[in-house]
């Protein structure tokens, strides 16, 4: 090999190792941004163990969960209930962005998070929150 097609390998390896790096920081989301977003939803949901139910189920145990079955909450809407997901980063990617598109009928009064990274980083906050 000569030292240009080294030169050429060695600027791609680089940058492809950048783009990988940073889209791996993006994709993790921003605990920190994440709780200021979940000041919108602390007013309906807890995150606490012991916390008591408000007006959303909590949701401390999230991830691994299925869908409209915290025994200890009793107000799930019909839509909820028949939702046939467990709670995974993307499926609340998806739900987040517009949960009424992702379960119709849903009697979650939240609009959604239209912004990427404004989910990335709400999901890395209850990652962290909800364990």
């Amino acid at each position: 090999m000569d030292i240009r097609t080294k030169s050429t390998l060695t600027v791609f390896v680089s940058l492809a190792l950048s783009l990988l790096s940073t889209g791996t920081a993006m994709a993790a989301g921003t605990p920190q941004n994440g709780e200021q977003i979940f000041q919108k939803c602390k007013v309906c949901h807890a995150v606490e163990t012991d916390a008591p139910q408000k007006l959303g189920p909590n949701l401390h145990g999230l991830f691994g969960r299925e869908a409209g079955t915290l025994e200890s909450f009793d107000n799930y809407s019909p839509a909820m209930k028949k939702l046939d997901v467990v709670w995974t980063e993307d499926t609340l990617m998806k739900y987040l962005k517009m949960p009424q598109q992702m379960v119709p009928g849903t009697t979650m009064a939240f609009a959604g998070l239209p912004k990427k990274e404004d989910r990335q980083d709400l999901i890395a906050y209850l990652k962290e929150a909800t364990e």
